[in-house]
């Protein structure tokens, strides 16, 4: 049915910076003593590749026998890692998640309510809120699992 990768990895930083060093302003020290920031600034601390060791590369596949959990780590450790300086004041791990039809291969997509609700969006009088819409296939599969009528194909079930 569906399935879900998950990459672009990304650790969200929200930091209120104090001192210009805090910025990286190191040689200001001596004539700049405070910064001001009108709002929280945020930013995204991408981690290193996995397959990425400095003196050789390869593929993230190669590096790891799990590359979604090897990456979670590494950024869990990156925002540790920024949540013992000062001026950060929150962290979080994110990623982008894509869904796709294991049965298709295409962007995963299910009937809203509204849309379970249109019958000039519904396949036929049994569609329900949930049901995908990619193909044919996996309507069948989520209407089996649940008890619904197969969808009707040429007036056949």
């Amino acid at each position: 049915m569906k399935l879900t990768h998950r990459d672009e990895w990304r650790v969200m930083v929200t930091i209120k910076p104090r001192i210009p060093a805090d910025l990286g302003f190191i040689g200001v020290a001596s004539i700049a003593e405070f910064v001001a920031p009108t709002a929280p600034i945020t930013v995204a601390v991408l981690p290193r590749r996995l397959g990425n060791f400095g003196f050789i590369s390869m593929s993230d596949r190669m590096a790891s026998s799990d590359v979604e959990a090897d990456y979670r780590a590494r950024c869990e450790e990156i925002a540790t890692e920024l949540r013992r300086l000062p001026h950060v004041e929150e962290t979080s791990v994110s990623c982008t998640e894509t869904h796709t039809c294991s049965l298709c291969g295409l962007r995963w997509e299910v009937l809203t309510v509204d849309e379970a609700a249109d019958d000039s969006t519904n396949q036929d009088e049994h569609s329900v809120e949930g049901e995908p819409v990619c193909c044919c296939e996996a309507i069948d599969e989520f209407r089996t699992e649940r008890g619904i009528p197969a969808l009707q194909r040429d007036g056949v079930a």
